[in-house]
This record gives structure tokens, C-alpha cells and sequence, in this order.
């Protein structure tokens, strides 16, 4: 039962990398292969860079991808959560980091429902809505998860050389996310690239848990 449940923990701590990379790969990948659409609604990637980008890839002929890219990293974004609570020392209050982490999970899968193009006028829809909610949500999930877990990393030696970067890409992202603009590829960079990095050290640990939940 003990393998059994390593073998998941590593599963768990497996998802880390691949949702960031499925995510970010679909986002490349279709930013390509739908440019011509893209630019049909206004996006550009230097003059307007964040006009409906990345949420209007899944509005073109292959948005399905989006869609599915959006709801698969959602859903294991819980996942990794836990294999890091489960493999960090523990702390006073050190589950709200985790929790965080697996709401974004929730903001993530939301933007699953389409956004309403920005230069098409007409009234929002409600699912537009629920996907602004969703960013939203995945903005003041994500950033203060990785904040307190950057808190909880110091505190285990293990994983103290960890919290300096965590709070590096908390740095980054964080004007970022807010300014928008060309900014915003730095924000999604910065973020994707502290999952695969975290994940790549929790599985070179072995996803060992630490203590009970």
C-alpha cells in the first residue's frame, strides 16, 4: 500500500509538469497555426498583445485544443498541489498556500468557457462572464499561492534554496499580470516555468511525502 501510494504521489507531482506544458504548448502552437484569426480580432503580438490573447485561440477553427489545454491544466493543478503539501515540511497555516494553488486549478479549468471578443460589440454573454471571473480568480489565486509556499519552502531544508525563486517569479509576474501589455508574456513565462521547475524537484526527491495530511 506504501508503493502504491508513492506511486501516486509521483503521478500527483508528475501533473506539475505536464499541465504547464500542455498549456504553454497549445498556447504557442495555435498562436501560430491561427495567426490570420488572431489578427481578425485585433490581436497583434507586439501592438496589442494581450487583446483577447490567449483566451480568443479557443474561438478560432482549432479552439477545441484551447479549451481542452485550459480544463486539462485546471484539473491537475489539485493534484500538484497536494504532492507538495504532502512532500514540504509542514507549518502553522501552511495548507493555504496548497489550497490556493488547487483554486487556481478551479480559475484555470473556468476559462474554459469562451470570452467575448473584444472589438465585436454587442452585450457580454454570460459565458464571457463567467470566463473574466475565472481570470480573476486564477490572478488572486495563484500569485499569493506561490508567495506563501515560497514561506513554507524556507522553513524546510529540503527546500530552502526553493523560496528565493519562488518569490523571484512572485516578483516578475506580479507587475506583470497587472500592467498587461507585452509585460503579460513575461507573467505566463515566469509562471509556467515555476511549475516545471518545482514539479522537476519534488519528482527528483521522489515525491516523498513529508507528514500527514
Amino acid at each position: 500500500m506504501r508503493h502504491q501510494g508513492d506511486l501516486l504521489l509521483r503521478g500527483a507531482a508528475a501533473a506539475g509538469v505536464v499541465g504547464p506544458l500542455w498549456l504553454g504548448g497549445t498556447i504557442a502552437a495555435l498562436s501560430v497555426v491561427q495567426y490570420d484569426f488572431m489578427r481578425g480580432l485585433g490581436w497583434h503580438p507586439l501592438a496589442a498583445p494581450t487583446l483577447d490573447w490567449p483566451s480568443g485561440l479557443a474561438l478560432g477553427p482549432h479552439g477545441s485544443w484551447m479549451t481542452a489545454a485550459f480544463v486539462g491544466c485546471g484539473a491537475l493543478l489539485p493534484p500538484f498541489a497536494l504532492a507538495l503539501h504532502r512532500a514540504v515540511g509542514r507549518t502553522p497555516r501552511g495548507w493555504a498556500g496548497p489550497a490556493l494553488l488547487a483554486a487556481a486549478g478551479g480559475g484555470m479549468a473556468l476559462l474554459a468557457s469562451p470570452t467575448d471578443p473584444t472589438l465585436a460589440g454587442g452585450p457580454r454573454t454570460a459565458a464571457g462572464l463567467v470566463h473574466d471571473a475565472a481570470f480573476v480568480l486564477l490572478g488572486a489565486t495563484l500569485l499569493p499561492a506561490q508567495a506563501l509556499l515560497g514561506a513554507r519552502f524556507r522553513h524546510d531544508p529540503a527546500w530552502r534554496g526553493h523560496a528565493a525563486y519562488t518569490w523571484l517569479t512572485v516578483a516578475l509576474a506580479l507587475p506583470a499580470f497587472v500592467l498587461k501589455g507585452a509585460a503579460f508574456y513575461l507573467f505566463l513565462a515566469a509562471s509556467l516555468s515555476w511549475f516545471v521547475v518545482t514539479a522537476a524537484r519534488l519528482l527528483g526527491r521522489g515525491g516523498a511525502a513529508r507528514g500527514q495530511a
